[in-house]
C-alpha cells in the first residue's frame, strides 16, 4: 500500500483551520498533521482520521517538529478575531509574526514544496478605504503602506517574511488576503467574532428571548464584503494547484452595509428587531471590498456562494448554540 504524502495544517483547531481540514481529508489524497495551541477539546472540529497535535507553533522547535516529512504546509495559525479584539490587542496580534517566521524556518529545513499563507484584507492602506462606496482594492493597493494598525502591520510583514523566503530559499509560497470569512463552526461569542455571527447571534437572541433590541457598532453604514467559508476552501485548493505565487485577493466583491446585513438576518429569522447604535464601539476602517480582477484571471474562478444563503446556513447553526446555551442553564 502506497503510503500517503502528507500536509500541514497550522491553525486546525480554528474556524478556517477546521473546515480546511476537513476538506483535506475528504477531498484529497493527502494524510494530514493538524495542529493548534489550544487543546483539542478547544477546537471547533477535530478529526479521527488526522495527526491531532496541541502545539504552541510560536515555539520553533515545535515547529521544526511538525514540518518533518511534510509535503505542504497551510499556515491558518494566527492570534485575532473580529474588530473588537484586534483594535485592543494590537501586541498580540503582533506576536503572530513568531509563528509564520518559525513555520517558514523550519518548511526550509524540512525541504516542504509548497507553502500557503493565510493574510488578510486588513493589509490595504487606510487611505483607499475611507469612503462607504468602495469599489474595490486590488493588490497593489497595499502600498504605500498604511495597513490596520497592529494585525495588519504583522499580515503585511509576514507576506514580505514569505516573498523572501522563496526567493531566498527555493520555498514555492502561496498567499491569500482574506476578506471577512464567515460560517457555521466558528466563534460566534466571547468577543472574537466577526459581524455575520455577531449579528447572527444578537438576532438569534432576540428571537428566543422576546427582547426584540439589538446593538449595532457604528452607525451601521459601514461597509464589507463578506465570504462564505465553502468559497474561502475552494479558493485555498485553487491558488495551491496553480503556478501563481503573489499575493492574490480571496473574497467576495459583493459590498454591503451592516446594516443591510442586519435586514438579510431579520428575513431569515423572521423577526424585525429595535437597532441601538453604539458609536463609540470600534469600527475599523469605513469601507472594505475586493477587487477581483486577479484571481479571475489568473485562477479562472472567483467566490459565488450568495450571501443570503450563506447567512442562512449561518443563523441556522448559532441559533441552536444559542438554544443549546438556554437550555443549559
Amino acid at each position: 500500500m502506497t503510503r500517503k504524502e502528507l500536509v500541514l495544517v497550522a491553525g486546525a483547531g480554528g474556524f478556517i483551520g477546521g473546515w480546511l481540514v476537513k476538506h483535506l481529508l475528504e477531498k484529497t489524497n493527502f494524510a494530514v498533521r493538524a495542529v493548534d495551541k489550544k487543546p483539542t477539546s478547544e477546537w471547533y472540529q477535530v478529526f479521527d482520521q488526522a495527526e491531532n497535535l496541541s502545539l504552541d507553533l510560536s515555539k520553533i522547535e515545535n515547529c521544526i517538529t511538525v514540518t518533518k516529512n511534510t509535503k505542504n504546509v497551510y499556515n491558518l495559525a494566527a492570534d485575532m478575531g473580529g474588530m473588537g479584539f484586534i483594535e485592543n490587542n494590537k501586541a498580540l496580534c503582533m506576536l503572530s509574526v513568531l509563528i509564520n517566521t518559525h513555520l517558514l524556518m523550519g518548511a526550509d529545513q524540512n525541504n516542504v514544496e509548497k507553502y500557503f499563507f493565510a493574510s488578510s484584507a486588513c493589509v490595504y492602506n487606510q487611505s483607499l478605504q475611507s469612503q462607504i462606496e468602495n469599489f474595490g482594492l486590488i493588490e497593489s493597493d497595499a502600498y504605500p503602506a498604511d495597513p490596520e494598525d497592529g494585525y495588519g502591520w504583522e499580515k503585511l510583514f509576514s507576506e514580505r517574511m514569505t516573498r523572501h523566503f522563496q526567493e531566498d530559499f527555493g520555498i514555492s509560497a502561496r498567499v491569500a488576503r482574506f476578506h471577512n470569512v464567515y460560517g457555521p463552526l466558528g466563534t460566534w461569542d466571547g468577543g472574537r467574532e466577526k459581524a455575520p455571527a455577531a449579528i447572527c447571534r444578537k438576532l438569534a437572541q432576540a428571537k428566543i428571548s422576546g427582547i426584540k433590541e439589538i446593538e449595532i457598532w457604528g452607525d451601521g453604514n459601514q461597509t464589507r464584503s463578506f465570504t462564505y467559508i465553502d468559497d474561502t476552501i475552494l479558493g485555498i485548493q485553487k491558488l495551491m494547484a496553480s503556478d501563481f505565487t503573489e499575493p492574490i485577493n480571496l473574497g467576495s466583491d459583493r459590498l454591503i452595509s451592516v446594516n443591510e446585513m442586519v435586514s438579510i438576518v431579520e428575513q431569515i429569522a423572521g423577526i424585525r428587531v429595535e437597532r441601538r447604535y453604539n458609536l463609540d464601539a470600534p469600527l475599523g476602517v469605513r469601507g472594505r471590498n475586493s477587487d477581483n480582477s486577479l484571481i479571475k484571471k489568473e485562477l479562472g474562478w472567483a467566490p459565488s456562494i450568495e450571501l443570503e444563503k450563506g447567512l442562512e446556513k449561518t443563523y441556522a447553526w448559532i441559533y441552536d448554540q444559542v438554544l443549546q446555551g438556554q437550555i443549559s442553564k
